[in-house]
């Protein structure tokens, strides 16, 4: 059984999302992000400009086998990528869409910022996932 986590109300999006990345990547779990290129791309950057101490491994999906085996995080444009090849714990969807496979992940997390278009979006995956009988699970990052 998947299990969905939306992080909602993000106040700065980018940030949060390094800082949970590097919390999960701190538990011995591989992630797997997928994202549209922009996005990935923001992620990227900002997963450089962390305290050198809070860094992250992290590559591309594209990157070479022995980049991929050691990264913590994998970056992708396409669920399809991901799920391939990697053994992913956890999975991180930047996309405002519902990925349509999540291999064996048993865990997907979405953040969604305060901008009304990713609130709207987010309603329609949270429908998606209870159709689907997945476990959500709501945190709340305004309180």
């Amino acid at each position: 059984m998947v299990q969905v986590d939306f992080h909602f109300n993000a106040p700065e999006k980018w940030g949060y999302v390094c800082r949970l990345l590097r919390k999960i990547s701190g538990q011995g779990k591989r992630t797997g992000v997928c994202g549209p290129d922009d996005a990935l791309q923001t992620l990227h950057l900002s997963l450089w400009q962390l305290n050198p101490a809070d860094f992250v491994t992290h590559c591309w999906v594209t990157d070479e086998a022995k980049l991929l085996s050691r990264s913590s995080i994998i970056l992708a444009p396409e669920w399809s990528s991901l799920s391939a090849g990697s053994r992913l714990d956890v999975a991180l969807n930047l996309h405002h869409e519902a990925p349509l496979d999540l291999g064996s992940t048993g865990r997907l997390v979405e953040v969604v910022g305060p901008e009304e278009f990713d609130k709207t979006s987010a309603r329609l995956r949270w429908k998606h996932y209870t159709k689907q009988g997945f476990t959500i699970n709501r945190y709340d990052l305004s309180a």
